[in-house]
């Protein structure tokens, strides 16, 4: 394996789950908090691009009891609705296991329900993982759970590689100095994909071409 830990994103990433979930659930708190106000599925994938909780106090508005109002709306809304990994995922991270390699997760997910996600698409479960449930200041893009996973493992930054479809996880490992690679196969959405293919350090438009990339051949 070319890399000792792999630091996974959790939506778009390991599961498809903007489209078929948080994006609905987010109209569905729109329409109870901001009656008349919609947002285009390509439109919130670059707000969520930029930083989901930027768009919702700057260009919304939103108070702090507003914010947990829609958190609120859109943990019930998860809870219903089980998201589907992308196919090859799984290989990825059973191999990566199965060499002696580490996983770990960072997202804006909260930890439970990400381990539900793992459980019901039979993925091995995270060695750790860092969701919303964490201080807001230690969330992504901060390099607080990268530093946390280096302390357990005693990894240097080489040794790790943040996978992510968005922006927070690319500062957040160009914070912390781990290679960044952009995961392509979540979005077409052109400044999006631009950006990644720019700025990361590995750029895949599938989940083959990031196994092929770790492991040389998935099997």
């Amino acid at each position: 394996m070319n890399y000792k830990c792999l630091i996974l994103d959790h939506d778009d990433t390991v599961v498809n789950s903007t489209a078929t979930i948080h994006y609905p659930a987010f109209l569905k708190a729109l329409k109870i908090m901001r009656p008349g106000v919609t947002i285009s599925l390509e439109d919130y994938f670059r707000e969520n691009f930029h930083g989901f909780m930027e768009y919702c106090t700057q260009k919304l508005g939103m108070t702090d009891e507003e914010m947990e109002q829609e958190v609120g709306i859109w943990r019930e809304y998860v809870e219903e609705h089980v998201p589907r990994a992308y196919d090859g995922m799984r290989e990825i991270i059973e191999r990566q296991k199965a060499d002696g390699g580490i996983v770990c997760v960072v997202s804006h997910s909260y930890d439970f329900n990400i381990k539900r996600d793992y459980e019901a698409n039979r993925l091995p479960q995270p060695d750790m993982i860092f969701g919303w449930e964490c201080l807001p200041e230690n969330r992504k893009p901060s390099p607080y759970a990268l530093e946390r996973i280096a302390q357990r493992y005693g990894l240097k930054p080489e040794e790790m590689l943040v996978v992510d479809d968005l922006k927070p996880g690319y500062d957040m490992a160009r914070a912390y100095g781990s290679a960044f690679a952009g995961a392509g196969w979540s979005n077409d959405v052109p400044e999006i994909r631009e950006f990644m293919k720019k700025n990361s350090d590995f750029y895949f438009e599938t989940v083959e071409e990031l196994g092929m990339f770790l492991f040389s051949a998935i099997g």
